[in-house]
């Protein structure tokens, strides 16, 4: 195994950077859409709201059906059919004359539904005694990405306009195809599932209780994150003359802090084995934030800090939700686990947009935050329950496939066992195992040779 730890580091690099380009397409337009965004005609803050958030409809709509896809055809395929759909609904956005045409090309963004593809090539190349660094990395890259589209967006705005944000989000696509041909290794074909019928998969997946909460709570997450950004610019604006290219001067110092202050806390959840009061207390942040951004959102100072709190608790979350999400999804289906759980994330996204335009128009700022803080509390309650996955090891069987049928039933019997799936390239049977219970010596008698990663 130790021969594999530089080819899994240059592959969780390698998808965290192609994440990373992909995310900064869709973010960048967040800092100053609600702005510039009041220029094409007949536009409203409801409408834009809506052109905020669309791409998270079509991004839930696809992330199933296309991380279910990845399952059957494979990573690859799915992710250059993305990036494509991806690059074609940017130039119609730069091309828009009119916020109707906006909200098309934002929605075509969307379709490029490729969150759940990554997340499962993520976790079929890499170790699991590897998966939750590798899957924080994941979850770390999507908070890079908005900090740097934080910065860069108003930046690029103030040059070229908001279509000069969408011609950039067209040419990321082009860094992404290379790292997902030339870079990324190709994963293995897990024969597990094959035969399950589809529509098995997504209701047993849904109905799975552990991760419909994980579920729920990035439905939150985004949806609160989203619905701050039809209010944020206008109040830098309005309330603080900031000029739209100098945003940058209070994103840039709340996420850079924000990022440091969260690193002791994952060291603290993973080394200490603390996830879950870690995991509650970062909840407990963005509620916070919720709060003071409602009752003193004209108190600058007071103002700066709850957003830096806010981001604080929302990157922490963002590095262990995929991460929980991965070792709570059974084996042969973490594909379709994937595009549920982002589907859920971007359905939170396009929710966030659509309420907090409407709750802007007709009700003015404070609604927006007074109403994602009784979802946060709802999310809190629900989470509190929340199971914390059993720390697994995996262990590699030498098997031929004709003999997987016969064995798998005789090694999922075993005490400790949690999973058991079939590797086609590798000839290997790959188990997942509680330490806690599964004694090694009891499949010596099935006469296979054993390896540990």
């Amino acid at each position: 195994m130790a021969d594999s730890q530089p080819l899994e580091r240059k592959t969780v690099a390698a998808l965290a950077a192609l994440y990373i380009f992909r995310m900064l397409g869709l973010f960048m337009v967040l800092p100053v859409l609600s702005v510039l965004g009041q220029e094409y005609p007949q536009a409203t803050p409801a409408l834009i709201g809506i052109a905020i958030g669309v791409y998270g409809l079509t991004q839930a709509l696809l992330q199933i059906p296309l991380g279910l896809l990845s399952d059957h055809i494979g990573r690859k395929p799915v992710i250059i059919f993305g990036l494509v759909i991806f690059g074609v609904g940017s130039v119609i956005a730069a091309e828009a004359n009119s916020i109707w045409m906006l909200i098309l090309g934002r929605g075509l963004q969307g379709a490029g539904a490729i969150a759940a593809a990554i997340m499962a090539l993520l976790t079929d190349l890499t170790s699991e005694k590897n998966r939750t660094k590798a899957m924080a990395s994941l979850g770390v890259s999507i908070g890079v990405a908005f900090a740097i589209s934080l910065v860069i967006g108003p930046l690029i705005a103030s040059a070229w306009g908001l279509s000069g944000i969408f011609w950039v989000s067209a040419a990321l696509i082009i860094p992404g195809v290379w790292i997902t041909l030339g870079v990324v290794p190709n994963p293995p074909k897990s024969l597990i599932n094959k035969s399950q019928p589809v529509f098995h998969q997504i209701s047993s997946i849904v109905r799975h209780g552990q991760l419909l909460r994980l579920d729920v709570g990035v439905f939150v997450l985004h949806m609160a994150m989203t619905s701050m950004f039809v209010v944020i610019p206008t109040f830098l604006r309005d309330e603080l003359a900031l000029a739209v290219d100098s945003h940058w001067m209070i994103y840039l110092p709340v996420m850079l802090v924000s990022f440091i202050a969260m690193v002791p806390l994952v060291i603290i959840a993973e080394k200490r084995q603390k996830m879950k009061p870690v995991f509650m207390l970062a909840i407990s942040f963005v509620f916070l934030a919720q709060i003071v951004f409602s009752q003193l959102i004209h108190n600058t100072a007071l103002w700066v800090i709850a957003l830096f709190v806010f981001f604080w608790g929302f990157n922490l979350l963002e590095a262990t939700l995929p991460s929980l999400m991965s070792k709570q999804a059974p084996a042969g289906s973490k594909g379709t686990a994937s595009g549920v759980f982002s589907t859920f994330q971007f359905l939170g996204a396009f929710c966030g947009g659509v309420v907090g335009g409407f709750l802007v128009q007709n009700y003015g700022s404070a609604a927006v935050f007074e109403f994602a803080a009784v979802m946060i509390l709802i999310w809190f309650s629900l989470s509190l329950s929340m199971k914390v996955p059993l720390p697994l090891r995996e262990l590699v069987l030498s098997a031929d496939e004709h003999c997987f049928s016969e064995l798998e039933p005789k090694l999922r019997q075993l005490t400790g066992v949690c999973e058991v799936s079939f590797k086609e390239n590798s000839q290997e049977i790959l188990m997942r195992v509680d330490q806690s219970k599964f004694k090694q010596d009891s499949i010596d008698g099935l006469g296979l040779g054993l390896s540990i990663r």
